[in-house]
């Protein structure tokens, strides 16, 4: 059977080796993977927080108070897993 790639037509090379790279650290490493891809979530997260709370907080406060929703949220999905599936842990 013939391996469908859609990401052929619109990624460049490089990008697409990239992937493939982190594929394979991924099965490797997966921890600095997972920290730094939560970091990059951050960077969505944390200026919403800082502009919710306008001047009441600072950048730092607004960093670590996305960061802890990230790892709360990440808790309770792995909490919610463990209830419902006890059998795979």
């Amino acid at each position: 059977m013939k391996r469908i790639d859609l990401f052929d037509g619109f990624l460049p090379r490089d990008f697409k080796e990239g992937v493939e790279l982190l594929k394979a650290q991924w099965r490797r490493r997966p921890l600095p993977i997972q920290l730094f891809l939560l970091m990059c979530l951050n960077l969505v997260i944390a200026p919403a927080v800082y502009a919710a709370a306008g001047t009441e907080i600072d950048r730092r406060s607004a960093w670590a108070l996305g960061m802890l929703g990230l790892v709360t949220l990440g808790l309770s999905i792995y909490v919610f897993v463990v209830i419902f599936q006890p059998e795979r842990f």
